[in-house]
């Protein structure tokens, strides 16, 4: 069978069928972390983000082969969770913007698409790293484009694409250190072979693969890793926003102009008026080049020193409010009743019950953002993985929003002790930035599988200590990993330990622990917390 083009509703059942495929095969991806902890949650993350775009795709009444990939552009946009949710949220708003001038789906709109899907992704990400789903994307497209004018049949074009997009997936090890000393390849991108693979199948077949029922528990035969991301510290402070009135600019010509001036750029155009976004160390002289186009408004400038992340969306209204806003709302995500109501008796508006395993969807932050009444809304992430989730939502809402890089909770309690409420935003981001930086966080949990880190050999059921997000201890039992943390956590400089113990953990066991460290550390003050936090005996904070 032969297959030229393809329209709207065959889409719709490519699409439902990937994300079926993904879900079936969720739980083997999440299974593949890269550190044996049972928090891999990649899986999870990208099939939910689907079931978002399954759901904004059933909702339409007309299967234009547009309107369906921006129907999945929208749900993966406000579904997307986690890095490699929001990465493939961007994927389908590159698709969708490539198909926009086709009536149907040939060789050759597949290719142009596949290539808008990887050019919009790497612009949402100001430093993309390679050997993770966006290498796989860029060169399956970079191949799609070269190879679409010798191939008319839609089915064959779309197995090359596949068999492309997993000689690049093999070779990610090659591309980043974490990998090839794992021994893995990248699971964001296996992920996103899954979707292929299910949409093939709708293709070939004229149907839908279904769900099948604890099909995503299945082991398989390649180990694989969640994606790595870099954590490098941004270097253009100043977050930069405002309005140009103007009748007539060519958009692409002026980001040029941009883009020596810093990153995390956005300059969305529209209907006699451009919003501009840039983090840049010169703010005064990007407004005086935005002047040569038209009258500024809405002038706003932060200092900010975190890791930031803009799309090219439009921005929703969020429902009126009555009464007079407060200066400052804080959104928090946290997980375990005893974080959360540590976090509430700190001030937390709105409290978005998540981490790791289960990271807070975009839509879901924009909700918590709506429903404060406040002139400036923070949102402390707690987790490296939610922090490109919560930029997205920054991006989609018209209040000042500040996004703090917190990666811990310990970081998230210390940017809550930092925040000055009668100090203007600039102020309070550079005390929420030090404060950040001024803590150290450890984690104990239990290997879920034998493996290899830095040279250090893990076997299941051990009882691990990570520091900073690194295995550093691996002992029998849970004590002797927490003593050995301490010994690493604890300098000359340190004068308070704070000590959150888990849902799992008892209190006595806390208690003698806690003693030991003011026996051990007796310069140094305690503090214990029921935290209440799963899969983590104990979180740990030395300040």
């Amino acid at each position: 069978m032969t297959i030229n083009k393809i329209d709207g509703n065959t889409i719709k059942n490519m699409i439902i069928s990937g994300a079926n495929n993904l879900e079936n095969n969720k739980h083997m991806v999440n299974s593949l972390n890269i550190f044996p902890v049972p928090d891999g949650d990649t899986g999870t993350n990208m099939s939910l983000t689907m079931t978002s775009a399954v759901k904004e795709i059933n909702s339409l009444k007309e299967f234009e082969i547009h309107n369906v990939f921006e129907a999945a552009a929208n749900g993966t946009l406000m579904g997307a969770r986690g890095n490699s949710g929001v990465i493939l949220s961007q994927i389908f708003r590159g698709l969708a913007k490539g198909v926009k001038k086709h009536d149907d789906l040939s060789v050759a709109a597949m290719a142009d698409s596949f290539m808008e899907g990887s050019n919009t992704a790497y612009k949402a990400i100001m430093k993309p790293t390679e050997g993770t789903i966006l290498t796989v994307i860029r060169e399956t497209a970079e191949f799609a484009v070269k190879e679409k004018d010798k191939h008319a049949d839609l089915i064959e074009f779309f197995e090359l694409l596949i068999k492309k997009a997993n000689e690049v997936l093999d070779k990610t090890p090659d591309l980043l250190p974490v990998l090839k000393n794992a021994g893995v390849v990248d699971a964001g991108g296996k992920g996103l072979i899954c979707i292929f693979d299910g949409m093939l199948h709708a293709l070939k077949t004229n149907s839908v693969l279904m769900l099948v029922e604890g099909a995503s528990h299945g082991d398989d035969e390649q180990p694989m890793v969640q994606e790595y991301y870099s954590t490098e510290d941004i270097t253009f402070g100043y977050c930069t926003e405002f309005f140009i009135k103007t009748e007539s600019i060519d958009l692409e010509r002026y980001k040029d102009t941009l883009r020596d001036m810093g990153d995390s750029q956005v300059v969305v155009g529209g209907a006699g008026i451009v919003k501009v976004h840039i983090h840049t160390n010169n703010p005064g002289k990007v407004l005086e080049m935005a002047l040569e186009h038209g009258e500024l408004s809405k002038i706003k400038i932060d200092n900010m020193r975190e890791q930031h992340r803009e799309l090219l969306v439009e921005i929703p209204t969020a429902p009126a409010l009555a009464a007079e806003p407060q200066k400052y709302g804080v959104v928090a995500v946290a997980m375990g009743e005893g974080i959360a109501g540590i976090f509430k008796d700190l001030g937390v508006d709105e409290i978005i019950e998540g981490g790791q395993t289960m990271n807070p969807s975009t839509e879901d932050i924009v909700k918590c953002i709506n429903k404060i009444n406040a002139e400036n809304i923070i949102i402390l992430p707690n987790n490296s993985n939610i922090i490109l989730a919560a930029n997205q939502a920054k991006s989609l809402s018209d209040k000042n929003v500040i996004v703090a890089a917190t990666k811990t909770i310990p970081q998230g309690i210390a940017a809550l002790m930092a925040l000055d409420f009668d100090k203007i935003p600039e102020d309070n981001t550079k005390k929420i930035e030090k404060s950040i930086g001024s803590v150290k966080t450890g984690l104990i949990t239990y290997a879920v599988r034998n493996s290899t880190y830095d040279d250090i050999n893990i076997e299941e059921g051990n009882i691990l200590g990570l520091v900073e997000g690194k295995i550093n201890s691996v002992a029998e039992t849970v004590p002797e990993v927490f003593k050995q943390l301490l010994e690493k956590m604890v300098d000359e400089d340190s004068s308070l330990v704070s000590i959150y113990y888990g849902k799992e953990t008892s209190k006595e066991e806390a208690e003698m622990l806690a003693a030991y460290v003011q026996e051990t550390y007796p310069e140094c003050e305690v503090d214990m917390h029921f935290g209440g936090q799963p899969l983590y005996y104990y979180i740990i904070s030395v300040e």
